[in-house]
C-alpha cells in the first residue's frame, strides 16, 4: 500500500505550530527559524489546498480545517514516537546522542563506531539542542557554539575560529565509559587528526 503523505517536515512544522499557536515557539522546539516554520506551513497549505491557520496581528489561530487536521497528525506522531521507543539498539549500554541540525552525520562514521563498539547501543536524535540534553532526552550532545553551560562539560571537537562544534555532557556522566568511548572516537576521526597533531586534547573543558 502506498500512503499519500505530505512532506514530513511540513507536517512537523504544522503540528508544533498548532500546539503552541506560535511559529516562534514551534521554531524553538524544532531548532529552526520562525520564518522556516512559516514557509513549511505555507507550503503545506498550498499542497493541501486548504488554509490551516489565520494569521492575525501577533496571533496565530487554527482554522476549522486546521482544528480538524491536528488530532490525526498529533496521534500519528505519537504512534511513530512510541514505535521508535520500542526499538532497542544492539548493545549492553544505550547511548543517546543529540546532534544539532546543521551537522553532517556522515562526519561521525557511525556505522564504523557501532562495529568497533558492539557493547554500545547508539541512538541519534537530530536536530537536538540543550533543552533535549537538560530534559534527559539525550545523554550527550554535539552542539553549535556551546562553549559553556553550568553543570555541563563542553569540549570543542573542531578546529578554526568561530562558534564551532562542541561535545556537551553532564558533569556527572561525562566520564562514563560509553561517553569516554565516543569522545575518543571523535578525536580519532580523520577530520580531527590534523587538529590532534597540534593539540593532543579536545579544545575546551569545564567552564570553557
Amino acid at each position: 500500500m502506498t500512503y499519500a503523505l505530505p512532506p514530513l517536515n511540513a507536517l512537523r512544522a504544522f503540528e508544533a505550530a498548532a500546539r503552541h499557536l506560535s511559529f516562534k515557539l514551534a521554531a524553538h522546539e524544532l531548532h529552526v527559524t520562525p520564518a522556516a516554520v512559516g514557509q513549511q506551513v505555507k507550503a503545506l497549505e498550498a499542497r493541501l489546498g486548504v488554509q490551516l491557520f489565520e494569521r492575525l496581528h501577533k496571533q496565530l489561530i487554527l482554522t476549522e480545517a486546521g482544528r480538524a487536521y491536528l488530532p490525526g497528525i498529533s496521534e500519528g506522531f505519537r504512534h511513530i514516537a512510541e514505535a521508535t521507543s520500542q526499538l532497542k539498539p544492539i548493545g549492553a549500554v544505550l547511548l543517546q546522542l543529540g546532534v544539532h541540525g546543521a551537522y553532517d552525520l556522515r562526519r561521525l562514521e557511525l556505522t564504523a563506531f557501532r562495529s568497533a563498539h558492539a557493547e554500545i547501543g547508539l541512538r541519534v536524535l537530530q536536530p537536538a539542542g540543550l533543552h533535549e540534553l537538560v530534559e534527559g532526552k539525550v545523554d550527550v550532545l554535539i552542539a553549535r557554539g556551546v562553549s559553556h553551560h553550568p553543570g555541563y562539560r563542553c569540549e570543542r571537537i573542531d578546529q578554526g575560529l568561530g562558534p564551532g562544534d562542541w561535545l556537551v555532557a553532564p558533569e556527572g556522566t561525562a566520564d562514563c565509559p560509553e561517553i569516554v568511548s565516543f569522545r575518543a572516537w571523535l578525536r580519532a576521526l580523520p577530520a580531527a587528526k590534523t587538529l590532534a597533531n597540534r593539540r593532543p586534547r579536545l579544545v575546551g573543558g569545564i567552564g570553557s
